[in-house]
């Protein structure tokens, strides 16, 4: 973990040195995110209404809070409703020969971004990225969505929305509660309840349920391992039960989430390494690891690493699963957003 998020999350005793020096610029950040604001609220700016219905599922954080799990949710739920959905995401980490650009079977991380490389070898979706949202929605409706769902973009006005869904980070949950980079928030705590639904990803310490604005309770479940070389898949118990001890890499936004999961399905981690969100992995990152240790990484790193994988690497797929009665809720909320548009 980097320095400033141990500030942000963990109460290092740096924080008495960087938090001071770094509150001006937070102060800056709030100024000029505020008055962006307010030019959309006054319609100085203006808000672009889509012809289809936008689900926009971001944070008002920094990453790592879990929403491609939902994203990939939401995708089956449209599926299940009769509808064609797609997606569209920034594209992070990636450079596309233009934008807008629309995935293809032949397309890489390296010209995407990991999590749409994800969500495309996934679902099979539909799938345009670009800094330009509407741009790239407009291009998915083009080719036949009539969904559109937004990984991240919380905070890109620009794309009116119909259904906004807020994910927050159970156990992390706001850090020091302060704006970015003094703290590691993009809006306040106060942009919660101007949402529609706020998922909590894991056990909130301070109770989700008694929060004023309507709250879901989302867990992350894993059932099989997969191998990046063959393909092979194996239930998670039967793994467990065939190798006592492990390696682990993780180069997402919670890492430590990842490694915890890890010990909680009675995985022994011999050797654990961190890498920053969307690290473009090479060879020689792996070099530490024994090759007779199962290697066990997340499903984003994998899509990063399927060019020189061995034979015993293996990635961990995740599932977001909520209560019959959170689920239901989705699903109402959704339907809503569809009925009002036909």
């Amino acid at each position: 973990m980097r320095l400033i998020e141990k500030v942000w999350f963990n109460h290092h005793p740096a924080k008495w040195l960087l938090v001071p020096m770094l509150l001006p610029l937070s102060a800056l950040f709030w100024l000029i995110s505020t008055l962006r604001r307010l030019s959309y609220k006054c319609g100085l700016s203006k808000s672009y209404q889509l012809t289809k219905p936008v689900i926009v599922v971001g944070n008002i954080g920094v990453g790592g809070n879990g929403k491609t799990p939902i994203v990939l949710y939401l995708v089956e739920l449209s599926r299940s409703l009769g509808l064609t959905p797609g997606v569209i995401s920034r594209g992070y980490g990636g450079k596309a020969p233009h934008y807008p650009y629309l995935l293809n079977e032949n397309s890489t991380s390296l010209e995407a971004g990991d999590e749409p490389i994800l969500i495309k070898q996934r679902c099979q979706v539909p799938i345009a990225i670009g800094s330009d949202r509407i741009a790239s929605a407009e291009l998915l409706i083009a080719q036949g969505c009539d969904i559109i769902i937004s990984d991240d973009g919380l905070q890109h006005y620009r794309l009116a929305r119909d259904l906004e869904l807020v994910v927050v980070d159970g156990k992390r949950l706001f850090g020091n509660g302060l704006l970015l980079p003094a703290g590691p928030l993009r809006e306040g705590q106060w942009r919660l309840p101007k949402s529609d639904l706020v998922i909590y990803n894991g056990k909130d310490a301070q109770g989700y349920q008694e929060k004023p604005y309507p709250c879901l309770h989302m867990t992350l479940v894993a059932t099989e391992l997969c191998n990046l070389l063959t393909d092979e898949r194996i239930k998670l118990t039967d793994f467990v039960t065939l190798n006592d001890s492990v390696n682990a890499i993780a180069g997402i936004g919670a890492p430590q989430r990842f490694f915890d999961t890890l010990k909680e399905y009675q995985l022994k981690v011999i050797n654990q390494q961190s890498f920053v969100d969307h690290h473009a992995f090479t060879l020689a990152d792996f070099n530490a690891f024994d090759d007779n240790i199962p290697l066990l990484m997340t499903e984003k790193d994998a899509v990063k690493c399927h060019g020189f994988c061995k034979e015993n690497w293996w990635y961990l797929p995740v599932d977001a699963a909520f209560s019959d009665v959170d689920k239901q809720l989705i699903i109402d909320r959704t339907q809503a957003v569809i009925h009002s548009l036909n």
